[in-house]
């Protein structure tokens, strides 16, 4: 019987297990595993200029043709190219800090292990990959590279702090999207508490500038399904704003205006030409990261 891969576990669990460099790699390591095909290997250079031949340089870029034909030597220089380039883009404001039950991780939690699992995965395949993290202003910001101590840079910045009252979506996207200078993947990760049209109209700007936009909506089950139990009341990690309610009064109310709500979400991205998926966080790292993996017409996997 074959043992279950980490992509598919319980993500509580998982992350009980390690941190969150380790959950990552085993994340990345079981969803590689199970996927049919290998994604692109290596990566490409594209050729730039020529210039002339100094004592030293390889022989293997000695442009032969040139040499026999006009009795010069020159060298082919070459620009490296990565497969893609791509931003991440991290909600840590204060909603993003919740969770419903102590045993599950917080959306936050759950986000950053799987932005990390992103992250590797494209540094596997040589993609340049950057993060923003960010609330209401911009708490740190690692520009995209492709070189091995890129993870490290990476991993550091998810230990920075967050976790202000409100979250500037749009205005984060666009400044992830002046970080690809050349069209590329800008990657949102965010429970998404904000107006939907501008946040699209950025992602449209994004799409019109070359960049495949996704975006992953990170909710809670309880945000889902507005569980039962008793009266209480109901606090906006936000806003601070609260509201006594019993369960049994507003539920079905509540879960219609929730559908309604993602309806207009994914309504909004896609008409801005932007993939939308939501990941709720009691489900294993591996389903999120399929709604994010695709072929586009440059063979890039994500």
């Amino acid at each position: 019987m074959s043992q279950p891969r980490a992509d598919q576990l319980d993500p509580t669990v998982l992350a009980a297990l390690g941190h969150l460099e380790l959950v990552a790699r085993w994340v990345v390591d079981g969803f590689v595993t199970g996927m049919h095909r290998s994604p692109r290997k290596g990566f490409s250079v594209e050729f730039a200029e020529h210039r002339p031949y100094v004592p030293g340089d390889d022989l293997r870029y000695l442009d032969w043709r040139i040499a026999g034909r006009a009795d010069r030597w020159v060298v082919k220089q070459f620009e490296e190219e990565t497969n893609a380039r791509a931003m991440l883009v991290l909600d840590v404001s204060a909603s993003m800090q919740w969770t419903s039950d102590p045993a599950r991780l917080t959306k936050l939690e759950y986000a950053e292990r799987l932005a990390a699992a992103v992250a590797l995965l494209l540094l596997r395949q040589r993609d340049a990959v950057g993060l923003v993290r960010f609330d209401a202003t911009l708490r740190n910001v690692v520009p995209p590279r492709s070189q091995r101590t890129q993870w490290r840079r990476l991993v550091a910045a998810f230990s920075e702090p967050g976790g202000g009252a409100s979250s500037d979506v749009a205005g984060a996207l666009l400044q992830a999207g002046q970080l690809v200078r050349r069209p590329g993947f800008v990657v949102l990760v965010s429970d998404l508490l904000a107006d939907p049209e501008p946040v699209a109209d950025a992602a449209r700007t994004l799409r019109a500038r070359g960049h495949e936009v996704l975006v992953l909506h990170v909710m809670d089950p309880a945000e889902r399904d507005f569980p039962d139990s008793g009266e209480a009341r109901y606090r906006d990690p936000e806003s601070k704003r609260e509201v006594p309610a019993s369960p049994a009064d507003v539920r079905t109310t509540y879960q219609a205006t929730v559908q309604e709500a993602l309806a207009e979400w994914r309504a909004a991205l896609g008409r801005a030409g932007a993939r939308y998926a939501v990941a709720m966080t009691d489900e294993p790292f591996g389903r999120p990261l399929r709604h994010l993996v695709g072929v586009n017409g440059r063979g890039a996997m994500i």
